[in-house]
């Protein structure tokens, strides 16, 4: 009798919203990040949106093991500014290494804003992507 056994071929990808999602809530996580948005064409497009996109602000290149992410953000006014790009770094890198096993290995990020965590809140009251934010970025 002849042998008749295949070897199983499989492979696991993911969708670039798949990582721009990971990349998302693990840059929403850190202190002094007040958003993660697109400048002001998000801006026009959130007024319309009615549900929340936490891929906002976020373009990824996603390849069989690598990543590459270019990001966009507003930070907390008084905060240092590169203590916040390092942590960012460090936790995205992270969790998209321990969720997918990709590696990043570009990570650019653009700050476009900055202002008190106040006016932040004021400003982005009512608008879907202002429910991704920390309980630690509630102003009491």
């Amino acid at each position: 009798m002849p042998n008749t056994q295949t070897s199983l071929k499989s492979t696991l990808t993911y969708d670039d919203g798949v990582i721009e999602k990971i990349a998302g809530l693990a840059a929403r996580n850190v202190e002094g990040v007040l958003a993660l948005n697109g400048g002001m064409l998000s801006d026009i497009t959130d007024r319309f949106r009615s549900q929340s996109d936490p891929t906002q602000g976020i373009d990824a290149e996603v390849g069989k093991k690598q990543v590459a992410l270019d990001m966009n953000a507003t930070v907390e006014y008084g905060k240092d500014i590169q203590r916040v790009f390092d942590q960012v770094t460090e936790r995205v890198v992270r969790d998209i290494k321990n969720f997918t096993g990709l590696d990043v290995i570009e990570l650019n990020l653009h700050i476009n804003d900055v202002m008190s965590k106040r006016d932040w809140q004021e400003q982005a009251k009512g608008k879907p992507n202002s429910q991704h934010a920390t309980e630690t970025k509630q102003v009491q």
